[in-house]
């Protein structure tokens, strides 16, 4: 390590997305610990997004919600989470000590945001804890800001579905401005550079289009790490996790990505620098999951 920061944070396939990309980072800040900045960020949020892999390795993503100071650091290697999934989440299960995870904490009424990409350490009713792997920050662009709330909400049917998506799921789609998405480092990945990473994607209600079972999702520029779409190269497989802010459906899919690094629309708002397209190949949607919202659609 070199000071702070992780020497060599990134695996074959984040720098072979970085070259594709023509570019790379200045500098990486990158850290084996969460700063004092990020410790005291994580307490004052409402969810935040967990990505863990499923039996067979691909990668599922979630929405876990509780009150301000439910997630909280109690040393810089761990960050703790007082809160778990329902057992209607297919996460639930497979929250498991040992398992790598990725956690996003994001603010949307701030734009801030906060990587951190780590192992399961304990798990219990209550909640888990996550030792750190790596921790980073994330520029605010193209956070669809919005105040959220807790509101009462109770939960409703939950369908299971393939490649042939229920009409609510394509609404969610069609007017989402807001998504996560769940990547892994594959299995070639070595020490710190390994594990799983879950990341935001916002942009104008509609950003990611769909057509039949393929959403194809525009890539702005960004951080130049290429973390995500590094991955990709890497592990195929992903996995993306939306709500409605109005109605609490969360959607949850798993799918098969393709990087299309021709397809820059510099005309677009934002200006699109290429796309990348999920193959859908099975989800969940759980009518009324989430407890927190906003007018804001």
């Amino acid at each position: 390590m070199s000071g702070e920061r992780i020497e060599q944070p990134f695996h074959a396939g984040e720098l072979q997305a970085q070259r594709l990309a023509g570019t790379a980072p200045a500098a990486a800040p990158i850290r084996a610990f969460m700063p004092e900045q990020h410790r005291a960020f994580f307490p004052l949020l409402r969810f935040v997004c967990v990505a863990v892999p499923d039996d067979v390795g691909w990668p599922l993503a979630t929405l876990v919600e509780g009150a301000p100071g439910f997630a909280s650091s109690p040393d810089p290697a761990r960050l703790v989470v007082g809160a778990m999934p329902p057992p209607a989440d297919p996460v639930r299960a497979r929250l498991r000590e040992g398992a790598p995870a990725g956690l996003l904490g994001i603010d949307l009424a701030t734009r801030r945001r906060n990587r951190l990409n780590g192992i399961v350490a304990q798990v219990s009713e209550e909640g888990f804890a996550v030792d750190v792997v790596q921790s980073f920050g994330n520029c605010p662009r193209y956070i669809q800001v919005r105040e959220l709330i807790p509101l009462a909400r109770e939960a409703g049917p939950v369908t299971v579905f393939d490649e042939a998506l229920p009409a609510r799921a394509r609404e969610l789609l069609a007017n989402s401005g807001t998504l996560f998405v769940a990547s892994a480092s594959g299995a070639n990945a070595e020490g710190a550079a390994a594990g799983l990473d879950i990341s935001h994607r916002g942009g104008p209600p509609g950003f990611a289009r769909l057509a039949g079972s393929v959403l194809t999702i525009p890539d702005y520029n960004g951080n130049r790490y290429f973390n995500t779409l590094g991955n990709f190269i890497a592990e195929p497989r992903a996995a993306i996790v939306l709500a409605d802010f109005k109605t609490g459906d969360m959607l949850q899919l798993q799918g098969l990505v393709e990087i299309d690094w021709s397809a820059a629309d510099p005309d677009r708002q934002p200006p699109v620098e290429r796309v990348w397209r999920f193959r859908i190949v099975r989800g969940v949607l759980r009518e009324g999951a989430f407890g927190l919202g906003s007018e804001l659609a």
